[in-house]
């Protein structure tokens, strides 16, 4: 039998700590939220080192153990407080579909959306370089494009996978999310656009982005 769950979640607003917070939810699970205090370049200051040396949001601990990356994070959570069907077993239909864009998120779009999010936002202006930001908008575009065609096939789809939530949708939500919020989402295929109007309207995901 699985010990019950002593988890505090590590968490800042439009962070990538949404994704964690958003699995806890949907899948009802007591945990305790800390803020650490975001100072540029001491985030959360020598306490939140001692929890991430890299003091990057989020983490999350699990009695003594601690895990800093947000899809394992919710892969964690399901595996170890599961079942739950934001997971797709292996024997369902949609299980290639499911590895597959769950993964998507951070290992292809992440970096032209950080990009973006650098050049027309964090950065001082006088360290932003436009044609960067403007390669990796185009990059990103052509990104939604697949997420429309491939992902969602041009609306049919509800979810990524599965035909239910699942983790692939809280992983690709959030990039889709960071989008809007730089508002780099002016544009997005009609198929992706309606796909974030859907799941904003999802209860666990108001709650874990609120704030």
């Amino acid at each position: 039998m699985t010990d019950a769950p002593n988890l505090t979640l590590y968490h800042g607003p439009m962070s990538r700590s949404i994704r964690a917070r958003w699995c806890l939810e949907e899948m009802g699970l007591p945990y305790t939220l800390e803020r650490p205090e975001f100072t540029h370049g001491n985030v959360g200051g020598e306490a939140y080192k001692d929890v991430n040396p890299l003091q990057k949001i989020p983490a999350l601990k699990d009695g003594d153990e601690v895990l800093l990356e947000s899809v394992a994070i919710c892969e964690y959570l399901t595996h170890r407080y599961g079942p739950t069907d934001l997971v797709l077993q292996p024997e369902e239909a949609d299980f290639g579909r499911y590895l597959e864009w769950l993964h998507f998120g951070e290992a292809t779009m992440s970096m032209p959306v950080n990009l973006i999010l650098a050049h027309t936002l964090l950065l001082p202006e006088d360290r932003r370089n436009p044609a960067l930001a403007a390669w990796a908008r185009q990059t990103v575009d052509k990104q939604l494009k697949v997420i429309a065609e491939r992902g969602l096939e041009d609306g049919k789809r509800i979810f990524f996978a599965g035909e239910r939530l699942t983790l692939a949708d809280m992983s690709l939500m959030y990039m889709l999310f960071l989008l809007k919020i730089t508002k780099q989402f002016d544009g997005a295929p009609q198929a992706v656009t309606d796909y974030f109007n859907r799941i904003r309207e999802i209860e666990s995901w108001k709650r874990a982005s609120a704030d």
